[in-house]
């Protein structure tokens, strides 16, 4: 075939017409060669467009991705939005409750993004059911005695902690609740079922944790150490929520200031709980 044929290329010295340099190739070869030299070309161009910057100077590519980029950014900063207005109305409203200035049925009623009502029971055992009954039954009659004007609750509070106080409640010298001292690293469970609606970090109180329950009532847990819950979780009455700490300003050793309000006002924690 004429395809294998081959040629004789030569160059020459045009004074002396001596022979300089010369390769024999054929027609085939010279059709092997451009392609070897084709692909390569092609692949280390689309390499080099791959993986350099330069993708973006083609005509069409850049638009694609910057409109991906704008609208998961759009998305994103909707939710972000969103989640932040949530977390003020909270955070707005507790402040609102704890200082009287609204009660929680009206956030009940008109605004149901933020009010969380924690409308579900714990699976509880038999057994564990009769004990409860037993233990309420004979610790009612003390408990009222504890507290002269108790408000009327069906509901049994665990002891946030398992110590002693040191302080107790006393309005007049505002403060709204009690200390409890206990070891380093004892657990801080939650007194009732419900929500957190603050978790985070006070100055002077240090990490700091409140619970909002369907029967009207805010349980506050400052000077944690660590705090296990985060905004939004729901809890478990007796379930763990923080760990004892010393942290905050107006602490002075490992303990627990625990606070219990009913709708915008402080009550004494001991009248409802045995510590």
């Amino acid at each position: 075939m004429r395809i294998r044929f081959k040629y004789k290329l030569m160059f020459f010295n045009e004074s002396t017409l001596e022979e300089v340099w010369s390769f024999r190739l054929s027609q085939l070869s010279v059709f092997v060669y451009m392609g070897v030299f084709a692909f390569i070309l092609i692949t280390l161009t689309s390499v080099i467009i791959i993986l350099t910057p330069i993708r973006n100077y083609l005509p069409g590519y850049l638009d694609v991705e910057v409109r991906k980029d704008i609208l998961e950014n759009a998305l994103r900063a909707d939710s972000l939005e969103e989640q932040l207005s949530i977390q003020s109305i909270y955070i707005r409203n507790i402040a609102d409750i704890l200082s009287g200035n609204l009660s929680i049925e009206s956030i009940r009623d008109n605004d149901t993004t933020s009010f969380i009502t924690s409308n579900y029971d714990i699976p509880r055992s038999e057994r564990e059911s009769a004990y409860i009954r037993q233990f309420e039954e004979d610790e009612k009659y003390n408990l009222t005695a504890l507290n002269p004007n108790p408000v009327q609750t069906e509901f049994f509070f665990y002891r946030p902690l398992n110590g002693i106080i040191s302080s107790a409640f006393n309005e007049e010298k505002q403060h709204f609740g009690i200390d409890l001292t206990a070891a380093p690293k004892e657990n801080v469970i939650a007194t009732l079922d419900g929500t957190v609606i603050y978790a985070g970090f006070d100055p002077k109180y240090g990490n700091v944790i409140s619970l909002q329950h369907k029967n009207d009532f805010i349980s506050i847990y400052k000077h944690n150490d660590i705090l296990l819950k985060e905004l939004g979780d729901r809890v478990a009455a007796g379930e763990a929520i923080a760990i004892v700490g010393n942290t905050g300003e107006l602490s002075t050793g490992p303990h627990l200031h625990f606070e219990l309000w009913h709708r915008g006002d402080p009550v004494d924690p001991e009248g409802y709980i045995a510590f």
